[in-house]
C-alpha cells in the first residue's frame, strides 16, 4: 500500500506541434507555385519563402526556392510525413518532380500537460535555477532544464508547456527531471 505522502503525482503532457526541416532536393519556382495553388502565401518583399497551408493534417509549411521546407503544426511524425507527401503532389501541379524522400529533421517539439498539481511561482522562482519570473509582463515561470534541453512555462494551475526537445521520448525525460525538481523544491526549507 502506498501512503498519500509516496503516490505519483498524476501528470499528463502530449505533443501539440511538432516543427521539422527537410531539402526537397530541387529548386521551386515559388511565383509559379503562388499563381497556380491557392493554399499560399507568397510576397517575396516581405518574406523570401512562400506558406502553404495544408487542411488535414493541419499543418503548414514555409517553401524556399532552395527547395528547403519548415513544417509546423503537427502533432505526430505521421501527420509531418502526410504533410510533406501532400506538399510533393502540390508541387507535381507545377511540373515540379521530387525524386527522393526528403530526409526530415526535427528541429523542436513542444508539449502542453500539467504537474497535476498546483504551483507556487514565487517560491520556485526563488528555489530553482534557471527561471525567469515577471508576473507583471506575464503570467508564467520560465524554468530551462539545459542538460535536457528543454525550457518549461510553469503556470500556478499546474499546467505546463515544454519546448525545446527533438523527441518525445526527451519530452517525457524532461518531465521527470521537472517533477524531481519540484518535489525538491517543495521539501526543501
Amino acid at each position: 500500500m502506498v501512503s498519500k505522502k509516496e503516490q505519483i503525482t498524476p501528470r499528463e503532457i502530449n505533443v501539440v506541434n511538432i516543427v521539422v526541416s527537410a531539402a526537397l532536393g530541387h529548386d521551386i519556382p515559388l511565383e509559379k507555385m503562388a499563381a497556380t495553388l491557392s493554399n499560399t502565401e507568397y510576397n517575396p518583399e516581405q518574406f523570401p519563402g512562400l506558406v502553404i497551408r495544408i487542411k488535414d493534417p493541419k499543418t503548414s509549411a514555409l517553401i524556399f526556392s532552395s527547395g528547403k521546407i519548415v513544417c509546423t503544426g503537427a502533432r505526430t511524425m505521421a501527420n509531418v510525413r502526410e504533410s510533406i507527401r501532400k506538399i510533393i503532389k502540390s508541387l507535381e501541379k507545377i511540373n515540379v518532380k521530387i525524386k527522393a524522400e526528403p530526409e526530415v529533421n526535427i528541429q523542436n517539439i513542444v508539449a502542453a500537460g500539467s504537474v497535476g498539481m498546483a504551483l507556487n511561482l514565487n517560491i520556485l522562482a526563488m528555489k530553482l535555477e534557471n527561471t525567469e519570473y515577471e508576473p507583471e509582463q506575464f503570467p508564467g515561470l520560465v524554468y530551462k532544464l539545459p542538460e535536457q534541453h528543454a525550457t518549461f512555462l510553469l503556470f500556478s494551475n499546474g499546467k505546463i508547456v515544454c519546448t525545446g526537445t527533438k523527441s518525445e521520448a526527451e519530452v517525457h525525460k524532461a518531465l521527470d527531471k521537472l517533477i524531481e525538481n519540484l518535489k525538491k523544491a517543495k521539501t526543501e526549507k
